[in-house]
């Protein structure tokens, strides 16, 4: 597993800004909608069900901060 350094964050936000830099808002929309759209034809259940994908970060979330199971 790859550790998430400080230096690693600050080279992914560079990355960012220059691999984005000279698109328009319209641009940028257009590659996340299309990003949206392979995810979901890859896994078509994709975003569906948003309170079971958050299920297993809820569960670990309470056990992590001392609660009862739900």
């Amino acid at each position: 597993m790859l550790e998430v350094t400080p230096r690693l964050r600050q080279f992914e936000r560079e990355y960012q800004r220059w691999a984005y830099r000279s698109l328009t808002f319209h641009q940028a929309l257009a590659r996340y909608r299309a990003m949206l759209h392979e995810a979901r034809r890859l896994r078509p259940d994709l975003g569906l069900d948003w309170r079971q994908d958050l299920a297993s970060d809820l569960a670990m979330a309470r056990v992590l901060n001392g609660l009862p199971s739900a």
